[in-house]
């Protein structure tokens, strides 16, 4: 049941977010390896790249990726958020005082965070390779023809077998250990302490979200650098073989867009960033814890 609501919630989240992941995503791939000034920006901040994307690819395409995006919260999250629940309510992380543990939650949220975003990796692909798709008078980065997620996976698949599918999914990881760690472990910290300070009443909502607001910060802070690596990976063309033709891994993609588009490359899309993953941890966090509290109130 920890699983099902984690994915549940994560789903829930992932309604309202997907446009934000769509905008994300493009800006982040705009300019890819490139030096500042030297290309057409399509995409000049979040509320531009909405009304652009809109206007040039309809209204739909703020929701293109939405199955494959859906599948992959419900898989990563899932498992993500449902593996860390089991541990907090077994005592796992906290200490013998019976305080809470910045280091073990941290630890037990990387560790899900990998669990999870390893197995959606072929998912987050598709997904990804789908929401860069755009008419060619605003396309950024290397534009893929799927005509959906089923097709995009056996054509992958048929092509470069299981482990074209499951390409970048190891520098995908870093990603996820830094995103997941931090988000956890900030939001069960700044949980357990509003609660100590008594500031809400309690089992108040309001608790969680206040929580979940400071997480969503730190999560972006902290991962931003990573995602954007992540999605040039993922999205990167590839040989006959199916080896990416632009990055070798998560350092090289760091490097280079340093290098290339300077410090603030490694930051493209953070307000995007911070739009769609602020609500997205909000909202999914809240929904994850309240829909705990329910479950242990009326269902057990």
């Amino acid at each position: 049941m920890d699983f099902l609501m984690s994915g549940v919630a994560a789903c829930g989240a992932c309604v309202f977010t997907n446009p934000l992941e769509v905008v994300k995503t493009r800006m982040q791939l705009q300019g890819e390896l490139q030096a500042p000034g030297t290309y057409q920006r399509h995409y000049r901040n979040v509320f531009h790249a909405f009304f652009t994307i809109g206007k040039v690819d309809g209204l739909a395409a703020l929701q293109k990726g939405l199955g494959p995006a859906l599948l992959y919260q419900f898989l990563m999250n899932g498992i993500r958020l449902g593996t860390y629940g089991l541990a907090e309510s077994r005592g796992y992380l906290h200490t013998n005082e019976g305080t809470h543990s910045p280091v073990r939650s941290a630890a037990a949220g990387a560790l899900a965070g990998v669990m999870g975003a390893y197995l959606g990796s072929p998912i987050y692909m598709v997904k990804t390779h789908l929401q860069a798709q755009a008419a060619s008078e605003i396309a950024v980065g290397h534009q893929y023809k799927h005509q959906g997620m089923f097709q995009a996976l056996t054509e992958i698949g048929q092509k470069h077998g299981l482990v074209g599918l499951w390409r970048g999914a190891v520098g995908g990881l870093p990603r996820v250990v830094i995103g997941s760690s931090t988000q956890l472990c900030t939001f069960s910290s700044i949980k357990d302490l509003l609660s100590q300070w008594e500031i809400f009443p309690p089992q108040s909502w309001k608790v969680a979200l206040a929580a979940a607001m400071v997480s969503g910060v730190a999560v972006v802070v902290a991962m931003t650098p990573f995602d954007v690596a992540s999605t040039r990976l993922y999205n990167q063309p590839t040989d006959t073989r199916g080896k990416g033709l632009m990055y070798r891994g998560i350092l090289d993609a760091l490097l280079q867009t340093a290098r290339t588009e300077g410090f603030f490359g490694m930051y493209k899309g953070i307000g995007a960033s911070y739009f769609r993953l602020g609500p997205h941890t909000i909202l999914s966090l809240f929904f994850w814890d309240q829909l705990r509290s329910f479950y242990n109130t009326y269902a057990k």
